[in-house]
């Protein structure tokens, strides 16, 4: 054996792993199918602006452990996420929060808000919610839901909300305060220079083979490791014997616009339905730019089907019925570990990758 762990993904987790690994005397390989590091982390450099490819990503945390950790390989800004939901041409602040209920509604008062909110979701009379529809009339009622809630979802998840089942929403945050920090956690921001820089820093000295097949490269390097540590999808580890895990993607359209400022913050979301994309993403704002021009993400969710990018688990009951089937078949390998979103089939923020990772690097080579 070569090595003694394949690290197939140079995204965070396989990244954390790897930087573990090395930093006990473990000799490891890192491969990835994409011809550059960082998972759907990556970042890429257009106009002096660092574009998140895969989508917005805003670090927060309130592990300081994690913190601490991430802090090591950058340096952080101190961008709060404070997004704008557009509906029918009207802004709102999103989380909903004391801005958003005076725009809607003309009040000014907690109260006045709570009493709004109480008597719209009495109105409804939803006891035992049989959807998301209901769950979330029962819980936001129904400005709120129409404007805010409905229209995303449903382009978020191609389905009509009654279709869908009500533990997608299981609780709703209001804030009664005028406060449009969208994250409650005590750590958060942007690394300055982007995120490719952190995987890359983690990964010094390791090495590194992008552009290649893990099935590929196996066939061709039977005994290259002992051991692997696998980040792709599980369910094509396993030749998709059982099934087919299901998820929902997503399509960028960026631009580089000729201006400085396009839509004067960094994550705007459109809530109709009848506009094709969930939200706007004018990347400089991550960093409080000044570049002469601007670059702009268009984002459309869509169905996915096998060999699509895979983002979002649909983690419903049929798809974890058959998770918990290929999770049984993973146990059964002694000589592969399996982690990170797609490993597990789970949506992660950041904080919790790295958790994962540092817990399973713990767990596999000892303190």
């Amino acid at each position: 054996m070569k090595y003694d762990y394949l690290i197939v993904g140079a995204g965070l987790f396989g990244a954390v792993f790897a930087h573990e690994a090395a930093e006990k005397g473990r000799s490891c390989l890192v491969i990835d199918r994409r011809p550059y590091i960082g998972g759907n982390i990556y970042c890429e450099e257009i106009e002096g602006i660092q574009v998140h490819k895969y989508g917005a990503h805003i670090f927060h945390t309130s592990n300081k452990a994690v913190w601490d950790y991430i802090n090591r390989f950058a340096e952080f800004n101190n961008y709060i996420n404070s997004p704008v939901a557009v509906y029918k041409g009207e802004l709102y602040n999103l989380p909903f929060n004391m801005n958003t209920f005076s725009r809607m509604w003309g009040i000014r008062t907690p109260e006045e808000a709570q009493k709004i909110i109480e008597d719209q979701r009495r109105k409804e009379q939803i006891t035992e919610p049989k959807n998301l529809e209901e769950q979330a009339l029962s819980l936001a009622g129904r400005d709120v839901y129409e404007k805010l809630i409905k229209g995303y979802t449903e382009k978020q998840w191609g389905r009509d909300c009654r279709e869908l089942p009500s533990f997608i929403i299981k609780r709703l945050p209001f804030r009664f305060v005028y406060d449009n920090n969208y994250f409650n956690d005590r750590y958060q921001g942007i690394p300055i220079g982007g995120y490719t820089k952190i995987v890359d820093r983690l990964l010094k000295g390791i090495p590194v083979l992008c552009g290649t097949n893990y099935r590929e490269y196996v066939k061709e390097n039977p005994n290259a490791a002992a051991k692997t540590i696998y980040t792709g999808q599980i369910d094509e580890f396993f030749d998709y014997r059982l099934g087919v895990l299901e998820y929902r993607s997503v399509c960028f359209e960026t631009k580089v616009l000729d201006c400085v400022n396009y839509q004067g913050n960094a994550v705007v979301n459109y809530t109709e339905r009848e506009v094709p994309y969930t939200r706007v993403i004018e990347h400089k704002h991550f960093e409080f730019g000044k570049q002469p021009r601007t670059v702009v993400s268009w984002e459309y969710p869509g169905e996915w089907k096998k060999g699509d990018e895979p983002y979002y688990p649909i983690n419903d009951e049929k798809n974890m019925k058959l998770y918990r089937e290929y999770a049984k078949l993973a146990a059964e390998r002694s000589d592969v570990i399996f982690g990170g979103r797609l490993g597990s089939y789970k949506y992660y923020d950041m904080d919790k990758v790295i958790e994962a990772a540092l817990e399973t690097a713990d767990k596999e080579l000892g303190t």
